[in-house]
């Protein structure tokens, strides 16, 4: 039963060593750690507080529903 935790238990001893020697690399594992658990539980917290996504823009210019008049006055003759 031992050897079931054990790999949990160094993982535990090297992490404390590295809090106390090398610091960043500490935090680097919690931020790692903290981006996958973020996107499991912000999008339904979101969700529950009545956030909507916005609109998307439009990508084209509208025309408008009616004939084209050529131009006229600009000498394009």
């Amino acid at each position: 039963m031992a050897s079931l935790f054990h790999p949990v238990r160094n993982t535990f001893r090297y992490l404390q060593r590295q809090a106390h020697e090398n610091p960043v690399i500490l935090w680097s594992f919690g931020i790692g750690i903290s981006g996958p658990l973020l996107v499991m539980t912000v999008p339904p917290i979101r969700k529950r507080m009545g956030w909507k996504p916005a609109e998307f823009p439009p990508t084209s210019y509208p025309l408008p529903q009616r004939a084209r008049r050529p131009v006229v006055g600009y000498d394009d003759e």
